[in-house]
Protein backbone atom coordinates (compact mmCIF):
# COMPACT_ATOMS: atom_id res chain seq x y z
CA UNK A 1 0.00 0.00 0.00
CA UNK A 2 1.32 3.42 -0.99
CA UNK A 3 1.29 6.42 1.36
CA UNK A 4 -1.45 9.05 1.02
CA UNK A 5 -0.67 11.70 -1.62
CA UNK A 6 -1.15 15.14 -0.08
CA UNK A 7 -0.53 17.13 -3.28
CA UNK A 8 -3.28 17.82 -5.82
CA UNK A 9 -3.52 19.32 -9.29
CA UNK A 10 -3.41 23.12 -9.10
CA UNK A 11 -1.35 23.29 -5.88
CA UNK A 12 1.79 25.41 -5.71
CA UNK A 13 4.77 23.32 -4.65
CA UNK A 14 8.47 23.80 -3.89
CA UNK A 15 11.13 21.36 -5.10
CA UNK A 16 13.21 20.01 -2.18
CA UNK A 17 15.95 18.11 -4.01
CA UNK A 18 17.45 17.46 -7.40
CA UNK A 19 18.63 19.74 -10.21
CA UNK A 20 15.64 22.08 -9.76
CA UNK A 21 16.00 22.42 -5.96
CA UNK A 22 14.39 25.58 -4.61
CA UNK A 23 12.13 26.23 -7.60
CA UNK A 24 8.39 26.64 -7.17
CA UNK A 25 5.64 25.88 -9.64
CA UNK A 26 2.04 24.84 -10.14
CA UNK A 27 1.16 21.13 -10.29
CA UNK A 28 -0.17 20.29 -13.75
CA UNK A 29 -0.90 16.59 -13.23
CA UNK A 30 -0.49 13.95 -10.51
CA UNK A 31 0.29 10.32 -11.37
CA UNK A 32 -1.09 8.51 -8.30
CA UNK A 33 -0.03 5.03 -9.42
CA UNK A 34 3.67 5.95 -9.85
CA UNK A 35 3.70 8.54 -7.02
CA UNK A 36 4.87 11.33 -9.35
CA UNK A 37 3.75 14.82 -10.34
CA UNK A 38 4.28 17.16 -13.29
CA UNK A 39 5.18 20.70 -12.16
CA UNK A 40 5.03 23.74 -14.45
CA UNK A 41 8.54 24.88 -15.46
CA UNK A 42 10.33 22.24 -13.35
CA UNK A 43 12.35 19.21 -14.55
CA UNK A 44 12.31 20.31 -18.20
CA UNK A 45 13.45 17.76 -20.80
CA UNK A 46 13.97 17.97 -24.56
CA UNK A 47 11.90 15.62 -26.70
CA UNK A 48 12.29 15.03 -30.43
CA UNK A 49 8.93 15.19 -32.22
CA UNK A 50 7.85 14.23 -35.71
CA UNK A 51 6.00 16.81 -37.81
CA UNK A 52 2.24 16.65 -37.16
CA UNK A 53 -0.83 18.87 -37.44
CA UNK A 54 -0.07 20.33 -34.00
CA UNK A 55 3.64 20.88 -34.71
CA UNK A 56 4.04 21.13 -38.51
CA UNK A 57 7.78 21.88 -38.22
CA UNK A 58 8.58 19.03 -35.82
CA UNK A 59 11.97 19.18 -34.13
CA UNK A 60 12.99 19.43 -30.48
CA UNK A 61 10.34 20.45 -27.94
CA UNK A 62 10.93 21.33 -24.28
CA UNK A 63 8.40 19.74 -21.90
CA UNK A 64 7.99 18.95 -18.21
CA UNK A 65 8.94 15.50 -16.95
CA UNK A 66 7.52 13.80 -13.87
CA UNK A 67 9.13 14.41 -10.48
CA UNK A 68 8.69 12.16 -7.44
CA UNK A 69 6.17 13.40 -4.85
CA UNK A 70 8.71 12.96 -2.02
CA UNK A 71 10.82 15.72 -3.60
CA UNK A 72 7.94 18.23 -3.45
CA UNK A 73 6.51 20.29 -0.57
CA UNK A 74 3.30 22.26 -0.64
CA UNK A 75 3.49 26.07 -0.45
CA UNK A 76 0.66 27.71 1.53
CA UNK A 77 -1.10 31.02 0.82
CA UNK A 78 1.58 32.98 2.72
CA UNK A 79 4.33 31.52 0.50
CA UNK A 80 5.84 29.20 3.11
CA UNK A 81 6.69 25.56 2.38
CA UNK A 82 4.68 23.46 4.80
CA UNK A 83 3.65 19.93 5.67
CA UNK A 84 0.04 19.00 5.08
CA UNK A 85 -2.44 17.63 7.60
CA UNK A 86 -6.06 16.57 7.26
CA UNK A 87 -8.91 17.30 9.66
CA UNK A 88 -12.68 17.48 9.73
CA UNK A 89 -14.04 21.02 9.24
CA UNK A 90 -17.16 22.52 10.87
CA UNK A 91 -19.31 21.40 7.92
CA UNK A 92 -18.21 17.78 8.42
CA UNK A 93 -15.97 17.60 5.33
CA UNK A 94 -12.35 16.46 5.41
CA UNK A 95 -10.04 19.39 4.56
CA UNK A 96 -6.30 19.84 4.17
CA UNK A 97 -4.50 22.33 6.40
CA UNK A 98 -1.03 23.81 6.72
CA UNK A 99 0.84 22.38 9.70
CA UNK A 100 3.03 25.51 9.86
CA UNK A 101 0.26 28.14 10.04
CA UNK A 102 -2.75 25.97 10.88
CA UNK A 103 -4.77 27.56 8.06
CA UNK A 104 -7.01 25.58 5.72
CA UNK A 105 -5.61 24.96 2.23
CA UNK A 106 -8.03 25.93 -0.52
Amino acid sequence: MQPKIRIKKGDTVKVLSGDDKGQTGKVLKVDVKNYRAFVEGVNMVSKATKPSAKTPQGGIVKTEAAIHISNLMLVDAKGNATRVGRRVAENGKLVRYSKKSGEEIK
